[in-house]
C-alpha cells in the first residue's frame, strides 16, 4: 500500500463540519468507505456527472437529474465508483423523501458512502466551508514540508551521520524510528511515545513480515511506514516509523528524505574511506621503498600517525583458503582492511592500513614504553573470526626511518609459516625458516635447492617413485627411522630400502650431519623459493 494523501481530510472530516452538521446528516450506506479522502467539493445535477469528477472528489446533489429505475441508479453509483469520487451526499426533499433502496444497496456493494441530508442545506456554504478547509489543510502541509526541507538541509550542511539523522526523523514524527541492515539487524533506532521494548524484541522474523512496495510504503498489517535506504540493487537496509494509522504526505516526504541522507552519508564515507585507504597505502609503499624521504614524516603526521617519540612495529595479515576449499573461500582483503582499521581504533593506536600484493599491512605507532605484544595479538584475534588468515609481526623499531625494516620483517615473517598456525608470529618464532623466506627471491638459493635435489626430483619423475618424501621424513624425524617410517604409514624394510636408494641416486651418505644439514635447507628453502 503506497498512498500520499494530496489532503488530511477525510469523508467523515468533511460531516463532522460544522455547516454539514447542521443539514442532519446520515450515512445509509458505504461505511466503509468513510475513511476515504476528501480532494474537494462539487455541487451538480447531471445524470453523467461521472466523467467530469476527479478521484477523491464528494459530490453534493438534490437528486433531482439522477435516473428513475433501481437499474440505472445502480449504473450511476457504479460510474461515481469507477471514476475514484469519495461519496455522494444528497439532500432529501426536492426528490426523494428517502433515498431509494435501488441506490442504497448499490453504494453498499461497491464501498461509496452515501450520505443523506434531512435539513436543506446551502450547498454554496458547504463548498466554500470544505474547500476553506482543505486549503488550510495542504497550507499547513506546505509549512510542514518547508520545515522537514530545512530540517534535512541544515542536517546535508553540517554533514550530520545516522545519529543526528534519526534524531531528525524522531522528532519529526514522534514516533519509533528503526534503521536495520538487509540482513533485518537493527543497526540503530530512537523511540517515540510508545515503549519500544516489545517491538524490538524479535525483531528479524517481525520485519521479515514487513513488504515494501516501490521505494516507500505503508504496511497497514505490521503498523510501519517503511522507506529503503540506497539504490534497489545496492541497499544496505531499510528506515521504519512507527504509524499504526495511515501516514500524512509529511510523513513520506520525512522518511524519503532521511532514507536519502542516510544513503548520502554512506557513500561520503565510502569515499572518505577511499582516500584514507590510498593514502595509506602511499605512506606504506613510501617507508617500504624509502624510510629516510625528509617529506614522509610531515605526511604521516598529516594522515594522523604521530611519528615523534614512538615506536613502530610492521604488522603483515596473510588470508589463505581453507584446505580442501575454493579459493574464492579466502577472506576477503577489503573485508580484513576495514576490520584491521576498526581493531587498531579499538586499541586507541594509530595505524597506517593498506593492501599490498593480496597481504594486509600494518604499520602501528605506539607510545615508546607501550607493551607491543598485547596490542597486535589483541589487533590480529580481532580479524580471525573473519576466516583463516596467518599473521606476523616485526621487531619494534624506535624512528620511523626504520619502519622498512619492521615491515618487511612481519612479512619475512608470514612467508616462512607454514599451515594456519593460530596466534602472531614473531620473527624469533621462524629462525632458519625466517632467515631462507628472506633470501627467498635470491637466484642463488634458486640454484642451491636445485643442486641438492635436482638428482633425486629427475629419478622420482622417471620412476614414479617418492624417494625425496622418503629423505623429508627423515629429516623431520632425525632422532628415530622408526618414527619417519611411521609418518608415511611404511614399514621399517620398505623405508630403508628408500632411504637406501636416495643415497646412491644423490651420492651421499644421509647419515653425515653435514649432509643432513644441507638437505634439511634445501628442503626448507624449496617450500619458500617461488617454482
Amino acid at each position: 500500500m503506497d498512498e500520499r494523501p494530496a489532503s488530511t481530510l477525510s469523508v467523515r472530516d468533511v460531516l463532522a463540519t460544522p455547516v454539514l452538521r447542521a443539514a442532519g446528516p446520515e450515512v445509509v450506506a458505504g461505511h466503509d468507505g468513510l475513511a476515504g479522502r476528501v480532494r474537494w467539493v462539487h455541487s451538480a445535477e447531471l445524470a453523467d456527472i461521472a466523467p467530469l469528477l476527479r478521484p477523491d472528489d464528494l459530490l453534493l446533489s438534490t437528486g433531482i437529474a439522477m435516473p428513475d429505475t433501481p437499474a440505472e441508479l445502480a449504473e450511476f453509483a457504479s460510474s461515481l465508483a469507477d471514476t475514484g469520487a469519495s461519496g455522494i451526499v444528497i439532500e432529501l426533499g426536492r426528490r426523494w423523501q428517502r433515498i431509494p433502496q435501488s441506490l442504497i444497496t448499490a453504494c453498499d456493494n461497491l464501498g461509496l458512502p452515501l450520505v443523506a441530508l434531512r435539513q436543506e442545506a446551502r450547498f454554496a456554504a458547504i463548498i466554500q466551508d470544505v474547500g476553506e478547509r482543505l486549503v488550510a489543510s495542504q497550507i499547513a502541509e506546505l509549512r510542514e514540508a518547508q520545515r522537514v526541507h530545512e530540517t534535512f538541509t541544515e542536517l546535508s550542511v553540517a554533514e550530520a551521520g545516522p545519529r543526528d539523522i534519526l534524531e531528525a526523523v524522531q522528532r519529526l514524527s514522534g514516533s519509533t524510528v528503526v534503521l536495520e541492515n538487509e540482513n533485518h539487524q537493527i543497526l540503530d533506532f530512537r523511540s517515540g511515545t510508545d515503549d519500544p521494548a516489545d517491538m524490538l524484541l524479535n525483531w528479524g522474523p517481525s520485519s521479515r513480515r514487513l513488504q515494501v512496495h516501490g521505494r516507500t510504503s505503508w504496511d497497514a498489517d505490521g503498523g510501519w511506514l517503511i522507506s529503503r535506504v540506497g539504490r534497489r540493487e545496492r541497499r544496505w537496509g531499510r528506515l521504519l516509523i512507527r504509524a499504526t494509522q495511515p501516514p500524512p504526505g509529511r510523513l513520506f516526504a520525512v522518511i524519503e528524505r532521511a532514507a536519502a541522507a542516510l544513503a548520502m552519508d554512506r557513500l561520503h564515507a565510502r569515499q572518505q574511506d577511499s582516500v584514507v585507504r590510498r593514502t595509506h597505502h602511499e605512506l606504506i609503499v613510501g617507508l617500504l621503498s624509502d624510510p629516510r624521504s625528509p617529506d614522509l614524516a610531515k605526511r604521516c603526521e598529516l594522515a594522523e600517525f604521530p611519528v615523534e617519540r614512538r615506536q613502530f612495529v610492521g604488522v603483515t595479515i596473510n588470508p589463505r583458503p581453507n584446505p580442501g576449499e575454493n579459493i574464492s573461500r579466502t577472506p576477503d582483503v577489503d573485508e580484513l582492511v576495514a576490520a584491521a582499521v576498526h581493531a587498531a581504533h579499538e586499541q586507541r593506536t594509530p595505524a597506517l592500513v593498506c593492501e599490498v600484493d593480496s597481504d594486509v599491512r600494518l604499520l602501528l605507532s605506539l607510545d615508546a614504553g607501550a607493551q607491543v605484544a598485547p596490542i597486535v595479538t589483541a589487533i590480529t584475534r580481532a580479524l580471525e573470526h573473519r576466516g583463516r588468515i596467518v599473521a606476523g609481526a616485526g621487531r619494534p623499531v624506535p624512528r620511523l626511518t626504520q619502519a622498512d625494516r619492521t615491515l618487511r620483517e612481519s612479512h619475512q615473517v608470514v612467508q616462512a609459516v607454514r599451515g594456519d598456525s593460530a596466534g602472531v608470529h614473531w620473527l624469533e618464532d621462524v629462525h632458519l625458516r625466517g632467515l631462507l623466506a628472506l633470501l627467498a627471491e635470491d637466484d642463488r638459493l634458486g640454484l642451491f635447492v636445485d643442486r641438492e635435489l635436482a638428482a633425486l626430483r629427475d629419478y622420482d619423475a622417471s620412476h614414479g617413485t617418492d624417494l625425496e618424501a622418503a629423505v623429508r621424513a627423515l629429516l623431520e624425524h632425525p632422532t628415530s627411522k622408526v618414527a619417519a617410517a611411521a609418518a608415511l604409514h611404511l614399514s621399517r624394510p620398505v623405508f630403508y630400502d628408500r632411504i637406501a636408494k636416495a643415497e646412491r641416486v644423490l651420492g651421499v651418505d644421509v647419515d653425515d650431519p653435514h649432509i643432513r644439514a644441507s638437505l634439511h635447507v634445501a628442503m626448507l628453502a624449496a617450500e619458500l623459493t617461488p617454482p
